[in-house]
């Protein structure tokens, strides 16, 4: 009787399910151990069962995830969307918003700059706001520290000169260093050196590390698109298929 319970069906939900399918601790020990080996010797014949199963449990898990997720955003949609200090660029009335948590000395946030910004060029509905997010060291706080001034200091269009060549450096981040990659775009640099320090870009970097633990993000790049979060790097075709999605 044992033998005809190991069905593929059965055993698929017994290694899937949280709860065992029938009630194990009611059999002897004699009865145990013949239903361990038939179940042994049922893998062995059929290892594509396990695979079936761990991916069915993954898929709960996403789907699970993917629910938490989008309580995550609506929970906090304000601080992510509207913030008030964040640059906002794309199209600012676009009917898809992404967001991107980035930290400048991150190899796959300098990796998505080009898919962003072909997305951003190819879609043209899209708006786009980056959130400072600096969390791989100092050199990482001193950069975002700087470009967060220039935009204080000069403005969106200067934040964006700065954002674009900081992404595109790849050396030691000093205060030197800064005002090397700056000089070609005629800013007032002793200016926005002295902005870097203030107690307002403090707070704006708390607010985003603060905003960031509530939507348990911890690490860069991670994309917000319309209700989505996206943790890791995205190929534009992948962020394209997404925003289709959320379009409907």
């Amino acid at each position: 009787m044992l033998k005809k319970m190991i069905l593929p069906g059965l055993l698929a939900v017994t290694l899937a399910a949280p709860v065992a399918a029938f009630d194990i601790g009611a059999m002897s020990d004699e009865e145990r151990a013949e239903f361990g080996a038939q179940v042994r010797t049922y893998l062995l014949e059929n290892p594509q069962v396990i695979m079936e199963a761990v991916n069915a449990l993954e898929e709960q898990r996403a789907a699970a995830q993917a629910e938490a997720d989008l309580s995550l955003v609506s929970d906090n949609a304000d601080a992510l969307f509207n913030d008030g200090f964040s640059w906002v660029g794309g199209n600012p009335d676009g009917d898809i918003t992404v967001v991107e948590f980035m930290d400048y000395r991150c190899g796959f946030c300098k990796r998505a700059v080009n898919e962003v910004e072909t997305l951003l060029k190819n879609d043209g509905n899209i708006r786009f706001i980056v959130k400072e997010f600096p969390i791989l060291g100092e050199e990482s706080v001193l950069a975002s520290r700087f470009a967060m001034a220039t935009k204080d200091v000069a403005g969106d269009e200067a934040y964006k000169s700065i954002h674009d060549a900081l992404m595109a450096y790849g050396g030691p981040v000093d205060i030197a260093s800064l005002r090397r990659v700056a000089e070609p775009f005629d800013l007032d640099l002793d200016a926005i050196e002295a902005r870097m320090g203030s107690e307002e870009i403090s707070e704006k970097i708390r607010a985003n590390r603060a905003l960031a633990q509530r939507l348990q993000i911890g690490g860069t790049p991670t994309f917000v698109m319309g209700d989505q979060l996206v943790r890791g790097f995205v190929e534009y075709d992948q962020m394209q298929m997404l925003v289709d999605d959320l379009r409907g």
